[in-house]
């Protein structure tokens, strides 16, 4: 009798514990939500900066209206741990070639996730710093990566620190104390990255859309990265500037809404619902693009090119462009 008892009030702990589980909105949350839910979530700040997330924020008084507004973001969420994004992306051997800024392997992942103390029990909260579409891009690198080994109870927080300090909500600037967390790979989608010679089929069948997620001076090839081989694109890809992947408003950058990335997208020549393979320089800002193509508008056939343009010219492929003087 007393085993049964037992087996009873476990599995109504277990029932009790399901639902009182929160449950993410999507795959974006609002300052709102966050704040709400804040004790049952894991809250995780990508920057490149990581000084910043000890630093006291900068503000400044404006002398028209009186108002106070955000300078420079400093501090962090309460309770929040740090991913620092240069280790984000790592070294790896292609066809016998060290190549740089690469999604890890699953199991070394899996080692810097653990490191900074996220555990697979509580949805995943990432948090850009929220002032340029490149920090928000980083935040979006790492969320492509968790979505690549399996992870799906997670978001990103719209309008990142800088939204969150600009309404004035509470912020700490001490150091993370997280011990080790045990956040495990639960799947390995490949089928979320494009390599090469799925881009080179794409550029020359026109089945997939390419997305050159880049600034317009290098799409047309009037400037280029030191690390990228040559100046252009990619033959038939269509440019989706990062400036137009998010809205300023209140002192950071926020997300559109599903039918203006429609909009934006057919404006620029790529069909919202068509295959796509999102590429850059190097596959940061290129998960700007992936995120608001699978993410946000839906469409799930979308792949990222890890390595890019870096990766595609090492490779000796040629890209298009105006001519230069």
């Amino acid at each position: 009798m007393k085993h049964i008892q037992l087996v009873l009030a476990i599995f109504i702990a277990g029932f009790i514990a399901s639902v009182q589980a929160v449950t993410l909105p999507g795959p974006v949350v609002s300052s709102d939500w966050l704040a709400s839910n804040q004790s049952d979530v894991q809250i995780l700040e990508v920057r490149g900066d990581v000084a910043s997330y000890t630093r006291t924020p900068e503000f400044e008084i404006d002398k028209k209206t009186g108002k106070k507004f955000l300078v420079e973001v400093g501090g962090h969420i309460q309770d929040s741990t740090l991913l620092d994004f240069k280790k984000v992306r790592v070294d790896r051997m292609i066809d016998g070639k060290k190549i740089k800024y690469l999604i890890p392997e699953k199991v070394d992942f899996e080692k810097i996730i653990q490191s900074v103390g996220i555990s697979s029990d509580k949805p995943i909260i990432l948090i850009p710093v929220g002032l340029d579409i490149s920090d928000i891009d980083e935040a979006l690198r790492a969320y492509w990566q968790f979505k690549v080994y399996g992870e799906d109870n997670i978001a990103v927080l719209d309008g990142g620190m800088a939204g969150w300090l600009s309404e004035g909500r509470e912020f700490s600037t001490s150091a993370s104390t997280k011990q080790n967390g045990t956040w495990v790979a639960k799947a390995e989608r490949k089928e979320l990255i494009a390599n090469s010679e799925q881009v080179a089929l794409a550029s020359k069948s026109g089945k997939s859309i390419l997305i050159d997620a880049r600034q317009p001076v290098q799409y047309f090839g009037l400037n280029k990265r030191d690390y990228v081989g040559s100046y252009g694109h990619i033959a038939g890809a269509k440019e989706l500037a990062p400036e137009l992947l998010a809205k300023p408003a209140k002192g950071a950058l926020y997300f559109w809404d599903k039918n203006t990335y429609n909009a934006l997208l057919t404006a620029n020549g790529i069909n919202p619902k068509s295959p796509a393979i999102s590429y850059c320089n190097s596959g940061h800002l290129a998960a700007g693009a992936w995120f608001v193509m699978s993410e946000l508008v839906g469409n799930k056939s979308t792949r990222l090119y890890d390595g890019s343009l870096y990766l595609w010219t090492l490779e000796g492929r040629p890209l298009v462009g105006v001519p230069l003087n």
